[in-house]
């Protein structure tokens, strides 16, 4: 039996279910497919850090001009943050949210010189970083190692919890009329002359649009249509620790290597960073036990206080990224009413904008954050 909606959403991720509950709000017939459970993969399976700042291991890899051309994406993080700032009160839960600023610690005169020339494009796109000198940044955060001479510090960085924020959107999105298919799996998208039928393992949805927010999936979704996106899933892993006394406030990154560290509600550090995690040979994934040695080793390093806990669990995440960081949206070249709502590697902090900006799109308005220089679709 055939179903038939206005627009179908792929991924249940939380730039899928907000980009729902947006247009269910405005009176749109939503259906939501994911292969899964909700949130899964990264919505639900990331660390939980709300980003703003340029990430120091990137901009110290590709250069000055990458960060430059990444610069203006940084419009659409910071007007993410203020929607997550104003999440718990719209979809009644509270999801932990606090933005106590981020601080990338430097050990070298070198790495303090990347983390100025960082901060200097960030100021240039309306993002400001404080520079902190080895006193100044004992005074803001005594819990570093002695051996940190210096910090970037961007004060609206943050936290939130993924594990509440992906079922509290689903269920706001439903109340306002969206409807979700869990362990659904979309297998062929074909067009027609008002529209798309999406053949799922369910059946088939007939709908005049489609929004692909299928996260580290929505490569293979785009190519049942014949459009190839420079897309992929890059399976990382994060670990928790056992609770310890309030002690960090702040979301901790190294200019030494690989670290993303925050202290959550309960005492508990969550460290992750980027570290890869280990594919089987059925394509699932495990947790690789020589990142998992590495990052707290890296946050140990950072954080004395990390080697005196005991890490209680590790799990893995599917993450999608693109070579430049820069996110895909807006309407698929030459697939009308085919839109792509990707951002990559920090899809959890733009999240809501994405969404916002996806929503408005489809139903026809000018998009709450001009494009332009922000996505390669826009360019």
């Amino acid at each position: 039996m055939q179903q038939n909606a206005d627009v179908v959403v792929i991924g249940g991720g939380i730039a899928g279910l907000m980009t729902a509950m947006y247009m269910a709000e405005d009176g749109a017939e939503v259906r939501l497919l994911e292969a899964g459970e909700l949130g899964a993969q990264a919505s639900g399976a990331n660390a939980g850090s709300i980003h703003l700042q340029i990430q120091y291991p990137e901009f110290v890899a590709y250069g000055e001009s990458w960060g430059r051309a990444y610069a203006p994406c940084l419009r659409l993080l910071t007007e993410s943050l203020t929607l997550w700032q104003g999440l718990s009160a719209r979809v009644g839960e509270d999801l932990q949210v606090k933005l106590a600023g981020g601080l990338v610690v430097a050990r070298t005169d070198a790495q303090m010189q990347a983390i100025a020339a960082k901060a200097r494009i960030e100021a240039e796109a309306g993002v400001e970083t404080v520079l902190l000198s080895q006193a100044d940044l004992r005074a803001v955060a005594p819990y570093l190692a002695e051996d940190a001479i210096g910090a970037g510090f961007c004060a609206r960085e943050g936290k939130a919890n993924p594990l509440r924020a992906t079922p509290a959107i689903a269920a706001a999105a439903e109340r306002a009329g969206a409807v979700i298919q869990k362990h659904t799996r979309v297998t062929a998208i074909e067009t027609g002359r008002d529209g798309y039928t999406v053949t799922t393992d369910k059946g088939q949805i007939r709908a005049r649009r489609i929004v692909n927010a299928a996260g580290a999936a929505a490569g293979q979704i785009a190519e049942m249509l014949g459009l190839h996106l420079n897309i992929e899933g890059f399976p990382l892993q994060v670990t928790v620790t056992e609770p310890m006394a309030a002690t960090i406030p702040h979301l901790v990154y190294s200019a030494a290597g690989k670290l993303s560290l925050k202290q959550v509600a309960n005492g508990g550090l969550v460290i992750g960073g980027g570290w890869p995690a280990a594919l089987r040979q059925d394509g699932g994934l495990v947790t690789d036990p020589r990142s998992l040695t590495g990052n707290m080793g890296m946050a140990a390093g950072v954080v004395p206080s990390v080697g005196g806990v005991r890490a209680l669990r590790s799990w893995t995440a599917w993450v999608n990224g693109t070579p430049d960081w820069r996110p895909i949206l807006g309407e698929a070249p030459g697939l009308p009413g085919f839109f792509l709502a990707l951002f990559p590697w920090v899809g959890f902090s733009a999240g809501p904008m994405t969404a916002r900006i996806t929503a408005d799109l489809v139903l026809g308005r000018p998009p709450a954050l001009p494009l332009k220089g922000i996505s390669v679709l826009a360019d």
